[in-house]
């Protein structure tokens, strides 16, 4: 018998919160008759590849003592946090991704049209966000209303940032440094 992504939700919700993530998506897809569900989690500070196998280890082994999802209904768990193609819908998600580049569309207010903008997600509060852009060496920052963004989503970003741009966007001199020290490694990687 398939599992609903809600099942799955009220099954695994109390566990990923003791945790210490926020339990943002659960998907179920069912091919080549096994259930593939994929459960897709987040925390401030994100999480690395030992916490997030250690919440899956977790998960499954509840899973598995639920007697719905027998061994006749095999199914595979996929725990991931959210990928660059996840929209940012919450506040939360604004925030975990402060100094990131994103795409932003902005709906018309009076007298205006649906726009686009890209640059790094700045300041944020309860209704607005700042969006940090880089117009060819100029830094310009643009205060947006959070309800006036139809869709935003974090891009893929393949040029370093300045300081200048990282503190605009409300980083301290430690997390800024803590960035680009990840990226050297990355690019040794």
């Amino acid at each position: 018998m398939p599992i609903s992504p809600p099942q799955v939700s009220e099954l695994v919700e109390k566990l990923v919160v003791e945790q210490g993530f926020d339990l943002e998506d659960v998907i179920v897809n069912r091919r080549d008759g096994q259930d593939e569900l994929t459960i897709v989690v987040d925390r401030d500070g994100g999480g690395d590849l030992d916490v997030l196998a250690d919440l899956s280890n977790r998960i499954s082994e509840l899973l598995d003592a639920v007697p719905e999802l027998t061994d006749e209904d095999a199914y595979v768990l996929e725990v991931t946090s959210p990928g660059v193609d996840r929209p940012l819908t919450l506040p939360r998600h604004w925030r975990r991704n402060t100094g990131r580049r994103v795409a932003v569309d902005v709906a018309p207010l009076e007298g205006s049209e649906e726009r686009s903008l890209t640059g790094r997600i700045g300041k944020l509060d309860e209704t607005n966000v700042e969006i940090v852009m880089n117009l060819r060496g100029r830094i310009a920052v643009e205060t947006i209303p959070l309800e006036a963004v139809t869709r935003a989503v974090v891009q893929v970003d393949f040029s370093q940032p300045s300081v200048a741009e990282l503190e605009l966007c409300g980083l301290d001199a430690e997390e800024i440094e803590r960035r680009r020290a990840r990226d050297r490694t990355q690019l040794n990687d």
